[in-house]
């Protein structure tokens, strides 16, 4: 009875390993090509403003972060820089800066979501027609499935 159960609960610590890998794992998998650099640097050029994702946000962490420099355009918004990979990142225009969870499902409603992001180093992604960028002035890069940060970057 005792070697059943230490077989059923290795088993199970084994099933629970490889699931959580198949999480963070499949996005890295499943992602589209980055868009190149020229193409972020040419959308960058057109921007009106620009902001910085850093590691050192209070709710970054080893799994969850952003860096380099977004670019928010009169259409676009890009990134140069990475990501930490992750499923289900979503873009979101923040009335206020906010570095952690709790700041931002405070100003979540107030917020415009973007779209989503399928890449983890560069990016780039239209604007919904009729945006005013300027009406913001935080970019915001939100885990939606499991309700995390990854980062933020005020750029007005």
């Amino acid at each position: 009875m005792k070697k059943a159960l230490i077989l059923l609960a290795s088993h199970a610590v084994v099933a629970l390993a490889g699931f959580a890998a198949g999480i963070y794992l499949l996005p890295i998998l499943i992602a589209p090509p980055a868009p190149d650099a020229a193409e972020v640097s040419a959308l960058a050029a057109k921007a009106r403003f620009t902001g910085q994702f850093r590691r050192d946000l209070a709710g970054s962490d080893a799994l969850h972060w952003g860096e380099g420099t977004v670019s928010v355009g009169p259409t676009a918004v890009a990134l140069m820089g990475r990501l930490a990979p992750g499923p289900d990142y979503k873009l979101y225009l923040a009335p206020s800066f906010v570095q952690d969870e709790a700041g931002f499902l405070r100003i979540k409603a107030a917020s415009l979501r973007v779209g989503d992001v399928k890449t983890f180093e560069n990016f780039v992604l239209a604007l919904p027609q009729g945006v005013d960028p300027a009406a913001y002035n935080t970019v915001v890069v939100w885990c939606e499935t499991f309700g995390e940060f990854i980062s933020a970057a005020q750029y007005r």
